[in-house]
């Protein structure tokens, strides 16, 4: 059956400043919560489509990352103020594709500007070209030095995915197209096919800003696909030179795997899987457990757990407090109502993910939230094992999306910081601790640092503030490169890369790498920042 649509919408993909019919298999949102189809439909592109965005991008390329970081600022401005501009329209089609309440996308819709205005500040104040001057020693003995200095430049056209879990803020103009828009790189932006109604609606933004400050239309581009075909054609096009990616560690590493074995490898910056745990330490245990448990499962509930962050293993680190932690979080758990999940495709998923947990013998169901005859929804589960069993069963660190966790119980510290040792990589792990733990926290804190990109004290993992300290990256499997963030100012570094100029001509270098510093920026000389 047909449903609900707009009259803003066209089904068209944007290549450019042209909207574009696909050719391809057709897909449409489902509203989740009632599982009715949204119009239009949106035809996927083919391999002469996909050609004409990349060719387009990489034809923008060279014109816009010559461009000023002021002039680059203006136009992520822009793209904020458009997105604004759609109003009611955006959050209304972003709630039917996602299943998602108004007060969730208004303040995603809130972050994705407010990330935009943050990269656009970061690039105005040049911190970004990382510029270092050593200037020539020619009287240097024995051997004289040449003048060497440094910027980093944009790596090229990029490709990006679109997330399921996150229609704003992790997809068309997400975290990746922003930060990659704000190095100076193109963007072609694959849509994901759950949301393609606010896809469009925030590329038809992004194209407006685009002709607006007149660039290079190329600069942004939008592409529908069903399958694989879109992901495979994009990540092994030559003029393609690096990918920014957010979802499944199966979907992450296909990319990977197309991205180092084409003639020319490039970087796939992929989010894929974490369980984040969290430590709740002894003395914590034993005089908050009715507080910390009351925390953990409003966390583990949060958006029906469809976080990348989402609390899915805590560590009962002690036994003193233990049966009170579970007792309180079990009965909270109880009284969850079901929540509507992103996707029929993930409804499935997460309880393929708990009935593998629930039938394995040395795991024991604690409890389950309330259920409801409604489509598509999470019916939060709480299980429970013990640190001897988790070390010798590797099927129970695999990532169940939703509202799901397990709950391990240590009888002693050594217990606690093996189980740390044989996680894999991590986004985050929390330390529930007093001071009194300290001394208990200090052997395992080098443990976590090699495991996880973001360490918390006495808080929960869900909610990733965007700033310049943040860090939403970890080893692998967190992530496909674990010197690299996917939110905070430092995301703009994955697309950049430096370049030296040794003995060149004053009128070739580069403004940033000027001896007069025309651009204002901060620098490094001779080993000291200053300007």
């Amino acid at each position: 059956m047909q449903g609900l649509g707009s009259a803003h919408l066209s089904g068209k993909m944007l290549i450019g400043q042209t909207s574009v019919t696909g050719q391809e298999e057709v897909i449409q949102a489902i509203n989740p919560a009632t599982n009715e189809t949204l119009a239009p439909a949106y035809a996927g592109a083919n391999q002469e489509q996909v050609e004409q965005a990349v060719t387009l991008a990489w034809q923008a390329f060279d014109e816009y990352r010559a461009l000023s970081n002021t002039t680059r600022g203006d136009f992520l401005e822009a793209i904020a103020e458009q997105i604004l501009a759609l109003g009611d329209e955006l959050i209304e089609r972003a709630m039917a594709e996602s299943g998602l309440p108004r007060a969730r996308i208004a303040g995603e819709r809130g972050r994705t500007v407010g990330q935009l205005r943050l990269f656009a500040q970061v690039i105005r104040a040049g911190g970004c070209f990382d510029a270092r001057i050593d200037p020539a020693m020619p009287e240097r003995s024995p051997l004289p030095r040449s003048d060497l200095r440094l910027q980093k430049i944009p790596l090229g056209p990029v490709a990006v995915f679109g997330a399921s879990n996150f229609p704003l803020a992790f997809s068309v103009a997400g975290g990746d197209t922003a930060s990659a828009l704000a190095a100076g790189c193109p963007v072609v932006v694959k849509a994901h096919p759950a949301h393609p109604g606010t896809s469009e609606l925030v590329a038809r933004a992004i194209q407006t800003a685009v002709k607006k400050c007149q660039l290079p239309e190329g600069v942004f581009s939008l592409l529908y696909g069903a399958g694989h075909f879109i992901g495979g054609a994009l990540v092994s096009h030559p003029l393609i030179k690096a990918v920014g990616f957010t979802g499944s560690r199966q979907g992450g590493l296909a990319l990977l795997k197309i991205a180092t074995q084409r003639p020319e490898p490039i970087p796939v910056y992929a989010e894929m899987s974490s369980i984040n745990p969290v430590f709740v330490m002894p003395n914590k245990l034993a005089e908050d457990a009715s507080a910390v448990a009351s925390g953990f499962v409003s966390s583990l509930a949060m958006g029906a757990g469809q976080f990348c962050t989402n609390p899915g293993l805590v560590l009962l680190c002690g036994t003193e407090g233990a049966a009170e932690f579970i007792a309180q979080a079990s009965a909270e758990v109880r009284a969850l109502a079901s929540q509507t999940m992103l996707t029929p495709d993930i409804c499935d998923a997460y309880y393929q993910g708990v009935k593998s947990l629930a039938e394995n013998a040395n795991i024991s169901l604690l409890a389950t939230g309330q259920q409801s005859p409604q489509a598509n929804q999470c019916q939060a589960h709480l299980f429970v094992t013990d640190a001897a069993s988790f070390l010798a069963d590797s099927s129970m660190e695999q990532e169940v999306f939703g509202s799901s966790s397990l709950i391990i119980r240590c009888e002693n510290l050594a217990h606690a910081r093996a189980v740390a040792e044989k996680l894999e990589g991590q986004l985050t792990a929390t330390l529930q601790m007093l001071d009194a733990d300290i001394e208990s926290v200090r052997p395992l804190l080098p443990i976590l640092e090699r495991k996880v990109g973001r360490i918390l004290c006495n808080g929960y993992p869900t909610g990733v503030e965007v700033c310049h300290a943040m860090v939403h990256g970890g080893p692998f499997p967190a992530t496909s490169d674990s010197r690299s963030t996917s939110v905070g100012s430092a995301a703009i570094d994955r697309f950049l890369r430096p370049v030296c100029y040794q003995d060149f001509p004053a009128s070739l270098l580069p403004e940033a790498i000027q001896d007069t510093n025309p651009l204002s920026i901060p620098r490094m000389i001779e080993g000291v920042f200053g300007s």
